[in-house]
């Protein structure tokens, strides 16, 4: 998904600075779905606003240069509303840690062990943050997936957790290079 409809989306839930958008992508509830990048944020935001989907409004700071709001316009809305409605791409996953554990081999066993319990815990982090969510205001569709990250991440830290000896059977190349 492009950087400007993740724009709309995020303004969606409120009037917000190029920075509060960052912040919903960084470790807000947009986190676990999608990355943006201050240097796609800001030159989205500008053609938002060229392009009338969003409307910005100098707020002013202390001791801070004045910050621009923006504000969804009817006319961003709908833009969103037709970007949604485009074929999504497959869901892919990225991961470093998934990454480091495809070549775990090549670490040394006790890293890998503590690689596997740092991921593991962070999953039981992310399941009791969002389990704590109140949803009750929330529309049913962001209820659902609220929901399957639950069930995603209660099912990612179980598996880690019941297969995490396999990492320790595993035989490794970086015993071998220290045992040369």
């Amino acid at each position: 998904m492009d950087t400007r409809t993740l724009c709309l989306g995020a303004l969606q839930f409120g009037d917000a600075s190029g920075y509060e958008i960052k912040k919903m992508f960084e470790d807000g509830m947009l986190g676990h779905l999608h990355e943006a990048s201050f240097g796609a944020i800001y030159p989205a935001l500008t053609r938002l606003e060229q392009e009338g989907l969003a409307t910005a409004t100098a707020m002013a700071q202390d001791k801070r240069p004045d910050k621009k709001v923006y504000h969804l316009t009817d006319k961003g809305r709908a833009a969103l509303v037709e970007a949604l409605m485009v074929p999504h791409t497959p869901d892919k996953m990225r991961s470093d840690f998934l990454f480091a554990l495809v070549l775990g081999h090549l670490l040394p066993p006790a890293h890998l062990k503590q690689l596997v319990d740092e991921r593991i815990a962070w999953y039981r982090d992310c399941i009791q943050e969002m389990a704590s969510c109140e949803l009750g205001d929330r529309p049913p569709a962001a209820q659902l997936v609220n929901g399957l990250g639950l069930a995603v991440y209660r099912a990612a830290a179980e598996y880690l957790d019941t297969h995490k000896h396999l990492v320790d059977d595993a035989p490794s190349s970086a015993r071998l290079l220290v045992a040369e």
